[in-house]
């Protein structure tokens, strides 16, 4: 695609002896002859470049700039201006200018500007759809769902994202632990430095410290370079922790002076270093219970404990199933270049219905396995695993969609009632629901709105 070039200057003999280079080395062009024409022309047009004399009757070329600028921002300018106004064009940089050019103009010079330009114009474009996709991958619209459960995550995701505290993730495997910690990191300041994911349970025990912390030259055995740690590396950005709960005890004791000290040593070494990272931790395991045992320091866990995040297993949040589904068949019919419209009621019944041990990493396996053996535009019960469609829970069951789902929040409230010892402010709260819509709920879901322990 070629590029457009809006050429403007008062003097009629230089915009066209401009133009007519440009348009033998194939670009597109028109002219202006002063800042107020070249406006209305970038109102009506979308030109890559402009190049402008600065000195313009009515409107000069700064001005233009400027509001060129709030019209159409992707567009780039070069000014041009006499030798005695070098001061001018330099401020006009200030202003947002890309380059400029002293008159009289040397061509050689305005095609190689322009072949510059170009190439930069095609970094900042990809620089841009790459920050966008990553946003896409990493952002709130990637974590799926409209429960009440999902949506408290994200107020506190919200409200956390801002902060340097240390944030510990909790839920089952499968939950999206990894993505709710991404999500908090792109949208925080430290957004334009390093995410790292770190699998503490993945990395054996003598070799954790050198990873995390990093070693000298000579520091044991085969380490013949230094090496930089995971700290290091992730300096002004997020360091995740997942399965901290698998963190050795002696590891624990050094990570615990790291977050204290924001200093760490170097296998090695014994000159301390400085590191600024924000830790945010996960585990699927119940830290309490480690605590207990002695396998986890009470001392880390209140320091990594600043700010939990309780992730809802699949199964409470069944109403978000049929939203997963049409999530991810639309990425795997994407991936495989298949055209799947939907999935029929017989199989989002079952879907519903299933047990989901191995949450939403689970569910995903699922769909990309029934969108592969789909025949047709409709993925029906006999596409998905057989395990899914044996499962004892959907045996003789025929309520509709909406029907289970209703199902669900009935069972849902009245637990949580049952939880709350029947105090209807406190099930409100906890729902995070008004007092007046829990009471609509419950009329609707045929729940007595007076009760007591046998009427439930």
């Amino acid at each position: 695609m070629s590029t457009s070039i809006l050429i403007v200057d008062d003097e009629k003999t230089i915009r066209d002896s401009i133009r007519i280079i440009l348009d033998d080395e194939g670009y597109i062009t028109e002219t202006s002859g002063d800042g107020i024409d070249a406006l209305e022309k970038i109102k009506k047009n979308n030109y890559d470049i402009v190049i402008t004399d600065i000195k313009m009757p009515g409107m000069d070329g700064i001005e233009l700039m400027k509001q060129a600028g709030e019209i159409s921002p992707e567009t780039f300018f070069i000014v041009m201006t006499a030798f005695a106004s070098v001061k001018t064009a330099i401020d006009s940089i200030h202003e947002g200018a890309y380059d400029y050019l002293i008159k009289p103009i040397e061509f050689d010079e305005l095609i190689f500007r322009l072949k510059k330009l170009a190439k930069y114009k095609k970094l900042s474009l990809e620089n841009k759809s790459l920050k966008q996709q990553l946003f896409s991958e990493t952002g709130f619209q990637n974590i799926i769902g409209k429960s009440s459960a999902i949506k408290k995550v994200f107020q506190i995701v919200s409200q956390v994202a801002q902060t340097n505290s240390n944030v510990l993730i909790t839920g089952k495997s499968g939950t999206g632990k990894e993505l709710v910690a991404k999500a908090i990191h792109f949208n925080s300041n430290r957004k334009d430095k390093i995410f790292l994911p770190v699998n503490c349970g993945a990395i054996s025990e003598n070799l954790i410290e050198s990873e995390l912390f990093g070693h000298k030259k000579g520091a044991f055995t085969g380490a013949v370079e230094e090496k930089a740690g995971y700290f290091k590396v992730a300096d002004g950005g997020t360091l995740f922790l997942d399965e901290i709960g698998d963190l050795p005890l002696n590891m624990q004791v050094k990570l615990l002076r790291v977050l204290e000290d924001k200093k760490f040593i170097p296998v090695g070494s014994s000159k301390p270093v400085s590191t600024n990272v924000r830790i945010i931790a996960a585990t699927n395991q119940n830290l309490y219970k480690k605590m207990e045992a002695g396998e986890f320091r009470e001392d880390l866990y209140y320091r990594l404990n600043v700010i939990e995040i309780k992730l809802p297993s699949l199964n409470e949040r069944v109403e978000d199933i049929p939203l997963l589904v049409n999530y991810f068949v639309e990425k795997y019919c994407n991936e495989m270049g298949k055209k799947i419209l939907r999935v029929d009621n017989n199989a989002m019944k079952m879907l519903i219905n299933h047990t989901w041990r191995g949450g939403i990493r689970e569910l995903e396996n699922i769909i990309e396995r029934s969108v592969i053996f789909a025949d047709n535009d409709i993925i029906k019960a006999e596409n998905l695993s057989d395990y899914i469609k044996n499962d004892s829970n959907n045996y003789g069951y025929s309520v509709s969609l909406k029907e289970a789902v209703k199902n669900f929040e009935r069972e849902y409230i009245i637990n949580v009632i049952k939880n709350k010892n029947y105090n209807k402010e406190e099930t409100a709260k906890a729902l995070g629901i008004g007092l007046s819509s829990l009471y609509r709920k419950m009329e609707e879901l045929n729940i007595p709105t007076k009760f007591n322990e046998k009427d439930l």
